[in-house]
């Protein structure tokens, strides 16, 4: 079961002053926005408008409004890999990233009207569902990492878009966990976490059939060779 964790309060949650950027002005603008409406009615003027910030200005940053939300991923990675706990480094792997990925739902805590507005509008729109989900694996590399669990390889793939997934289905149950512990979202990620243990057996064994096969051909190769050596003998 997952181990009971401080999570803040309530009040400790009004988003964070990102700085005076004109970068950091725009994201927190799109952010603003998406917490009252939906991504695809919200467009590179209202976002220039409500930063204060002249639409030249926003294109010398970003190309477009998603460029931007990938920026407010970014910062939200950048958060989590700063807040690490040296205390977790005995833990084993599935404690460590839990307690990454609990650590990214405070660190997303003051944006969760935004969050779930733009998973609304991604169930409708699966283009947009695939861009996040890119953005997703991108950011469960670093996770991974951060937990010092491998992410690099085939094997790292599979393991950060399975992590994107389990973090998805987390996401869905905070954003309408209100309670101050969230005991809801700790137990739809400890539920995640259990299956991804059954994957990481599953995956080994899918991982070592391209050695088994090559081995498989070498005997194959091996005996044809004898075979043709008996022949030209005879």
């Amino acid at each position: 079961m997952a181990r009971k964790r401080k999570t803040q309060s309530k009040a400790a949650k009004a988003p964070p002053s990102r700085g005076g950027s004109d970068r950091d002005k725009a994201i927190d603008a799109l952010m603003s926005l998406l917490a009252e409406h939906p991504f695809e009615e919200i467009g590179l003027a209202e976002v220039a408008g409500h930063a204060g910030l002249k639409l030249s200005v926003l294109r010398a940053e970003f190309g477009s409004t998603l460029a931007i939300f990938a920026a407010h991923t970014k910062d939200i990675d950048r958060v989590v890999l700063d807040g690490g706990d040296a205390d977790m480094a005995e833990e084993p792997p599935r404690e460590r990233l839990f307690d990454v990925l609990m650590r990214r739902l405070e660190a997303l805590a003051p944006y969760k009207d935004a969050i779930r507005s733009i998973m609304n509008s991604a169930r409708r729109n699966p283009g947009l569902a695939l861009a996040l989900n890119a953005m997703a694996v991108r950011s469960q590399t670093w996770m991974l990492e951060a937990a010092g669990i491998g992410a690099n390889g085939p094997r790292g793939m599979v393991r950060a878009q399975g992590t994107a997934l389990i973090f998805a289905r987390v996401l869905s149950v905070w954003v309408d966990d209100d309670e101050d512990g969230l005991d809801a979202s700790m137990a739809a990620l400890d539920r995640g976490l259990s299956s991804a243990a059954r994957w990481s057996g599953f995956l080994d064994d899918l991982c070592a059939i391209p050695s088994y096969l090559r081995r498989g051909a070498r005997r194959r190769r091996r005996a044809r060779d004898e075979d043709e050596a008996e022949a030209e003998a005879a």
